[in-house]
């Protein structure tokens, strides 16, 4: 993983938080196209900068199939711009 051995404890105990936003954030998205109804957000634009990088942070996605479609239709947005990595 890379990660120093102090570190280790740190990371674990956020895993269960962030499982836990993430399965919040999956049931709305069950719900609705986008997090606050049918038009995208300043909400969706905030999670989206750190939820398309969770798996930097060991968050793998692929259980969070809402989640998966809600990334998707962000990305297809007229006005979305990656950024560079």
């Amino acid at each position: 993983m890379g990660l120093p051995a102090e570190r280790l404890a740190e990371y674990e105990g956020k895993q269960a938080g962030g499982h836990k936003a993430l399965l919040v954030m999956e049931q709305q998205l069950d719900k609705a196209d986008f997090l606050v109804g049918d038009a995208l957000t300043i909400a969706d634009i905030s999670l989206y900068a750190y939820t398309h990088v969770a798996h930097e942070g060991g968050f793998e996605l692929e259980a969070y199939v809402a989640i998966g479609k809600w990334m998707k239709r962000i990305e297809q947005h007229a006005n979305y711009v990656a950024m560079n990595s």
